[in-house]
Protein backbone atom coordinates (compact mmCIF):
# COMPACT_ATOMS: atom_id res chain seq x y z
CA UNK A 1 0.00 0.00 0.00
CA UNK A 2 2.79 2.66 0.44
CA UNK A 3 4.45 1.95 -3.07
CA UNK A 4 1.19 2.47 -4.33
CA UNK A 5 0.67 5.80 -2.53
CA UNK A 6 4.01 6.80 -3.23
CA UNK A 7 3.99 6.07 -7.14
CA UNK A 8 3.14 9.74 -8.99
CA UNK A 9 -0.38 9.53 -10.81
CA UNK A 10 -0.57 8.71 -14.47
CA UNK A 11 -1.33 11.78 -15.24
CA UNK A 12 1.86 13.55 -13.51
CA UNK A 13 4.05 11.41 -15.05
CA UNK A 14 2.46 12.41 -18.09
CA UNK A 15 2.83 16.42 -17.29
CA UNK A 16 6.15 15.73 -15.88
CA UNK A 17 7.26 13.85 -19.54
CA UNK A 18 6.09 16.50 -21.40
CA UNK A 19 7.45 19.41 -19.49
CA UNK A 20 10.90 17.17 -19.96
CA UNK A 21 9.73 17.39 -23.72
CA UNK A 22 9.89 20.65 -23.90
CA UNK A 23 13.05 21.12 -22.08
CA UNK A 24 14.76 19.31 -24.40
CA UNK A 25 13.29 20.90 -27.41
CA UNK A 26 13.89 24.51 -26.08
CA UNK A 27 17.51 23.49 -25.18
CA UNK A 28 18.13 22.08 -28.73
CA UNK A 29 16.57 25.49 -29.87
CA UNK A 30 19.06 27.80 -28.23
CA UNK A 31 21.68 25.49 -29.14
CA UNK A 32 20.79 26.13 -32.86
CA UNK A 33 20.46 29.76 -32.50
CA UNK A 34 23.66 29.70 -30.13
CA UNK A 35 25.67 27.93 -33.01
CA UNK A 36 24.01 30.23 -35.58
CA UNK A 37 25.51 33.87 -33.78
CA UNK A 38 28.73 31.81 -33.73
CA UNK A 39 28.54 31.14 -37.78
CA UNK A 40 28.16 34.64 -38.36
CA UNK A 41 30.55 35.90 -36.47
CA UNK A 42 32.90 33.27 -37.60
CA UNK A 43 31.47 33.92 -41.43
CA UNK A 44 34.03 37.06 -42.39
CA UNK A 45 36.86 34.45 -40.96
CA UNK A 46 35.49 31.41 -42.90
CA UNK A 47 34.63 33.93 -46.02
CA UNK A 48 39.07 34.81 -45.99
CA UNK A 49 39.65 31.80 -45.70
CA UNK A 50 37.85 30.08 -48.24
CA UNK A 51 39.00 32.81 -50.59
CA UNK A 52 42.80 32.80 -50.31
CA UNK A 53 43.37 29.63 -48.92
CA UNK A 54 40.85 27.13 -49.87
CA UNK A 55 40.44 28.02 -53.34
CA UNK A 56 43.98 28.69 -54.21
CA UNK A 57 44.85 25.31 -52.62
CA UNK A 58 41.93 23.36 -54.74
CA UNK A 59 43.13 25.43 -57.69
CA UNK A 60 46.59 24.15 -57.45
CA UNK A 61 45.68 20.60 -57.01
CA UNK A 62 43.55 20.98 -60.39
CA UNK A 63 46.55 22.73 -62.07
CA UNK A 64 49.02 19.99 -61.43
CA UNK A 65 46.98 17.41 -63.16
CA UNK A 66 46.72 19.78 -65.84
CA UNK A 67 48.69 21.51 -68.86
CA UNK A 68 47.96 25.34 -68.60
CA UNK A 69 49.47 28.00 -70.29
CA UNK A 70 47.60 30.92 -67.79
CA UNK A 71 45.36 33.40 -68.24
CA UNK A 72 42.45 31.35 -70.59
CA UNK A 73 40.92 29.24 -68.07
CA UNK A 74 39.62 27.44 -71.50
CA UNK A 75 42.83 25.72 -72.14
CA UNK A 76 43.25 23.47 -69.30
CA UNK A 77 43.73 20.14 -69.92
CA UNK A 78 43.97 17.40 -67.60
CA UNK A 79 47.05 15.07 -68.05
CA UNK A 80 46.71 13.36 -64.84
CA UNK A 81 50.12 12.61 -63.08
CA UNK A 82 52.24 13.61 -65.62
CA UNK A 83 53.77 16.82 -64.34
CA UNK A 84 55.22 14.77 -61.21
CA UNK A 85 56.49 12.46 -63.78
CA UNK A 86 58.32 14.68 -65.34
CA UNK A 87 59.75 16.11 -62.35
CA UNK A 88 61.67 12.89 -61.79
CA UNK A 89 62.21 11.92 -64.96
CA UNK A 90 65.84 11.07 -66.49
CA UNK A 91 67.21 14.61 -67.64
CA UNK A 92 65.17 16.85 -65.18
CA UNK A 93 66.89 19.30 -63.03
CA UNK A 94 64.24 19.33 -60.21
CA UNK A 95 65.79 16.29 -58.47
CA UNK A 96 69.30 17.09 -58.96
CA UNK A 97 70.63 19.84 -58.44
CA UNK A 98 67.13 21.93 -57.84
CA UNK A 99 65.85 19.61 -54.84
CA UNK A 100 69.34 18.80 -53.83
CA UNK A 101 70.49 22.71 -53.53
CA UNK A 102 67.21 22.78 -51.59
CA UNK A 103 67.77 21.10 -49.03
CA UNK A 104 71.65 22.16 -48.60
CA UNK A 105 70.80 25.09 -48.27
CA UNK A 106 68.13 24.44 -45.45
CA UNK A 107 70.66 22.65 -43.89
CA UNK A 108 73.50 25.09 -44.05
CA UNK A 109 71.08 28.05 -43.05
CA UNK A 110 69.70 25.93 -39.78
CA UNK A 111 73.43 24.70 -39.06
CA UNK A 112 74.82 28.25 -39.03
CA UNK A 113 71.65 30.18 -37.74
CA UNK A 114 70.88 27.85 -34.61
CA UNK A 115 75.16 27.65 -33.79
CA UNK A 116 75.04 31.39 -33.93
CA UNK A 117 71.95 32.27 -31.51
CA UNK A 118 72.93 29.88 -29.00
CA UNK A 119 76.17 31.13 -28.63
CA UNK A 120 75.05 34.87 -28.77
CA UNK A 121 72.05 34.39 -27.23
CA UNK A 122 74.40 32.94 -23.71
CA UNK A 123 76.22 35.71 -23.75
CA UNK A 124 73.56 38.32 -24.63
CA UNK A 125 72.42 36.64 -20.99
CA UNK A 126 75.27 37.71 -19.47
CA UNK A 127 75.86 41.09 -20.44
CA UNK A 128 74.39 44.74 -18.98
CA UNK A 129 71.77 46.27 -21.51
CA UNK A 130 70.47 42.93 -23.28
CA UNK A 131 67.39 45.36 -24.83
CA UNK A 132 70.02 46.85 -26.64
CA UNK A 133 71.84 43.58 -27.91
CA UNK A 134 68.42 42.43 -28.56
CA UNK A 135 67.28 45.01 -30.83
CA UNK A 136 71.03 45.21 -32.70
CA UNK A 137 70.55 41.87 -33.36
CA UNK A 138 67.11 42.08 -34.62
CA UNK A 139 67.36 44.35 -37.15
CA UNK A 140 68.16 42.82 -40.01
CA UNK A 141 64.70 40.67 -39.61
CA UNK A 142 63.11 44.20 -40.37
CA UNK A 143 65.28 45.35 -42.89
CA UNK A 144 64.02 43.91 -46.52
CA UNK A 145 65.31 41.35 -48.38
CA UNK A 146 65.88 43.02 -51.28
CA UNK A 147 68.51 46.01 -49.15
CA UNK A 148 70.31 42.98 -47.76
CA UNK A 149 70.69 40.67 -50.46
CA UNK A 150 72.07 43.75 -52.53
CA UNK A 151 74.61 44.93 -49.56
CA UNK A 152 75.98 41.55 -48.93
CA UNK A 153 76.02 41.37 -52.85
CA UNK A 154 78.78 44.56 -52.98
CA UNK A 155 80.23 43.18 -50.19
CA UNK A 156 81.19 39.73 -52.11
CA UNK A 157 82.29 41.80 -55.14
CA UNK A 158 86.04 41.38 -55.91
CA UNK A 159 86.84 44.32 -54.58
CA UNK A 160 83.91 44.24 -51.64
CA UNK A 161 84.65 44.45 -48.23
CA UNK A 162 84.52 40.63 -47.48
CA UNK A 163 87.67 40.42 -49.82
CA UNK A 164 89.22 43.44 -48.58
CA UNK A 165 89.17 41.51 -45.50
CA UNK A 166 90.82 38.32 -47.04
CA UNK A 167 93.73 40.29 -48.93
CA UNK A 168 94.49 42.60 -45.63
CA UNK A 169 94.93 38.96 -43.86
CA UNK A 170 97.45 37.38 -47.16
CA UNK A 171 94.60 36.13 -48.69
CA UNK A 172 93.37 36.20 -52.20
CA UNK A 173 90.35 37.33 -53.97
CA UNK A 174 87.47 34.79 -53.98
CA UNK A 175 84.51 35.20 -56.69
CA UNK A 176 82.32 34.19 -54.12
CA UNK A 177 78.70 34.26 -56.33
CA UNK A 178 80.64 33.95 -59.72
CA UNK A 179 82.12 30.76 -58.50
CA UNK A 180 79.47 27.49 -58.79
CA UNK A 181 81.60 25.97 -55.40
CA UNK A 182 80.90 29.11 -53.31
CA UNK A 183 78.14 30.34 -54.41
CA UNK A 184 75.58 28.42 -52.58
CA UNK A 185 77.44 28.73 -49.32
CA UNK A 186 78.01 32.42 -49.81
CA UNK A 187 74.02 32.95 -50.01
CA UNK A 188 73.99 30.24 -46.73
CA UNK A 189 75.29 32.74 -45.22
CA UNK A 190 74.07 35.50 -45.70
CA UNK A 191 70.40 33.99 -45.10
CA UNK A 192 71.77 32.45 -41.70
CA UNK A 193 72.78 35.96 -40.31
CA UNK A 194 69.38 37.27 -41.51
CA UNK A 195 67.95 35.09 -39.46
CA UNK A 196 70.03 34.68 -36.22
CA UNK A 197 67.97 37.42 -35.05
CA UNK A 198 64.48 36.03 -34.50
CA UNK A 199 66.54 32.96 -32.69
CA UNK A 200 67.96 35.13 -30.49
CA UNK A 201 64.86 36.30 -29.30
CA UNK A 202 63.31 33.14 -28.65
CA UNK A 203 66.57 31.67 -26.91
CA UNK A 204 66.83 34.16 -24.88
CA UNK A 205 63.43 33.93 -23.63
CA UNK A 206 63.91 30.28 -22.89
CA UNK A 207 67.28 31.31 -21.05
CA UNK A 208 65.10 33.42 -18.73
CA UNK A 209 63.05 30.39 -18.15
CA UNK A 210 66.10 27.94 -16.70
CA UNK A 211 65.62 28.37 -12.95
CA UNK A 212 68.30 30.11 -11.38
CA UNK A 213 68.96 27.27 -8.67
CA UNK A 214 69.71 24.38 -11.32
CA UNK A 215 73.59 26.80 -11.36
CA UNK A 216 73.67 27.61 -8.23
CA UNK A 217 73.41 23.55 -7.30
CA UNK A 218 76.10 22.90 -10.12
CA UNK A 219 77.98 26.04 -9.25
CA UNK A 220 78.00 24.26 -5.58
CA UNK A 221 79.42 21.03 -7.34
CA UNK A 222 82.53 22.26 -8.29
CA UNK A 223 80.99 22.25 -12.29
CA UNK A 224 82.75 24.16 -15.19
CA UNK A 225 81.16 26.90 -17.41
CA UNK A 226 81.08 24.05 -20.32
CA UNK A 227 79.78 21.25 -17.92
CA UNK A 228 76.52 23.88 -17.08
CA UNK A 229 76.42 24.89 -20.11
CA UNK A 230 75.95 20.81 -21.68
CA UNK A 231 74.15 19.71 -18.88
CA UNK A 232 71.77 22.24 -17.59
CA UNK A 233 71.69 25.11 -20.17
CA UNK A 234 71.56 23.07 -23.50
CA UNK A 235 68.63 20.27 -22.65
CA UNK A 236 66.72 22.88 -20.81
CA UNK A 237 66.49 24.54 -24.30
CA UNK A 238 65.29 21.92 -26.34
CA UNK A 239 61.52 23.36 -26.78
CA UNK A 240 62.97 26.72 -27.43
CA UNK A 241 65.52 24.72 -29.46
CA UNK A 242 62.99 22.73 -31.74
CA UNK A 243 60.96 25.98 -32.28
CA UNK A 244 64.14 27.62 -33.80
CA UNK A 245 64.87 24.37 -35.84
CA UNK A 246 61.51 23.87 -37.50
CA UNK A 247 61.02 27.83 -38.57
CA UNK A 248 64.02 28.04 -39.72
CA UNK A 249 64.06 25.01 -41.30
CA UNK A 250 60.81 26.14 -43.07
CA UNK A 251 62.12 29.35 -44.14
CA UNK A 252 65.23 27.69 -45.85
CA UNK A 253 63.48 25.45 -48.06
CA UNK A 254 61.28 28.25 -48.88
CA UNK A 255 63.78 30.69 -49.52
CA UNK A 256 63.09 32.41 -52.85
CA UNK A 257 63.46 36.18 -52.74
CA UNK A 258 67.37 36.63 -51.14
CA UNK A 259 68.82 33.84 -53.99
CA UNK A 260 66.92 35.81 -56.74
CA UNK A 261 68.37 39.02 -55.59
CA UNK A 262 72.10 38.29 -55.37
CA UNK A 263 72.67 35.21 -57.49
CA UNK A 264 68.77 34.50 -59.42
CA UNK A 265 69.92 30.94 -59.64
CA UNK A 266 73.72 31.01 -60.96
CA UNK A 267 76.23 30.91 -61.65
CA UNK A 268 74.46 28.07 -63.47
CA UNK A 269 72.17 26.24 -61.54
CA UNK A 270 74.32 26.44 -58.45
CA UNK A 271 71.82 27.93 -56.74
CA UNK A 272 68.60 27.12 -58.31
CA UNK A 273 66.44 26.01 -55.68
CA UNK A 274 62.71 24.85 -55.62
CA UNK A 275 60.46 27.91 -55.36
CA UNK A 276 62.66 30.17 -57.74
CA UNK A 277 62.46 26.67 -60.06
CA UNK A 278 58.39 27.17 -59.36
CA UNK A 279 58.36 30.79 -60.01
CA UNK A 280 60.40 30.12 -63.26
CA UNK A 281 58.39 27.78 -64.45
CA UNK A 282 55.35 29.52 -64.13
CA UNK A 283 55.60 33.06 -64.90
CA UNK A 284 59.00 32.76 -67.64
CA UNK A 285 57.99 29.44 -69.06
CA UNK A 286 54.09 29.68 -68.81
CA UNK A 287 54.00 26.05 -67.46
CA UNK A 288 51.49 26.10 -64.69
CA UNK A 289 51.13 22.62 -64.15
CA UNK A 290 54.84 21.75 -63.32
CA UNK A 291 54.97 24.39 -61.43
CA UNK A 292 52.17 23.25 -59.40
CA UNK A 293 53.38 19.74 -59.17
CA UNK A 294 56.84 21.17 -58.03
CA UNK A 295 55.06 23.21 -55.15
CA UNK A 296 53.22 19.62 -54.12
CA UNK A 297 56.53 18.06 -54.05
CA UNK A 298 57.77 20.62 -51.73
CA UNK A 299 55.15 20.77 -49.41
CA UNK A 300 55.79 16.87 -49.06
CA UNK A 301 59.54 17.29 -48.25
CA UNK A 302 58.57 20.09 -45.99
CA UNK A 303 55.89 18.12 -44.29
CA UNK A 304 58.23 15.28 -43.89
CA UNK A 305 61.46 17.08 -42.41
CA UNK A 306 58.95 18.79 -40.00
CA UNK A 307 57.90 15.59 -38.66
CA UNK A 308 61.04 13.86 -38.80
CA UNK A 309 62.01 17.17 -36.86
CA UNK A 310 59.44 16.32 -34.09
CA UNK A 311 60.19 12.59 -33.53
CA UNK A 312 63.68 13.29 -32.68
CA UNK A 313 63.45 15.72 -30.42
CA UNK A 314 60.36 14.25 -28.72
CA UNK A 315 62.54 11.20 -28.95
CA UNK A 316 65.64 12.70 -26.94
CA UNK A 317 63.44 14.21 -24.68
CA UNK A 318 62.04 10.71 -23.65
CA UNK A 319 65.57 9.54 -23.26
CA UNK A 320 66.89 12.35 -21.52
Amino acid sequence: MVNATLAPEPTERAAHGGSTAVGLRIQARNRRRQALVAYLFLAPTLLFYAVFLALPLGFAVLLSTSRWAGFDLGDIHPVGLDNFAGLFADGSAFLTPILTNTLLFALGTVALALAGSVLVATCIDKLRFQGLWRTLYFLPIVTTVVAVGNVWKYMYQPGGLVNGVLNAVGLGSVAFLQDPATALPAVVVVQAWASVGSAILVLTAGLKSVPESYYEAAALDGAGPATVFWRITLPLLRPSLLFVCVTQFLTGLQSFALIIVMTKGGPGDATDVAALEMYRQAFSYGDWGTASAAAFVLFAVVLAVTLVQLWLFRRKGEDA
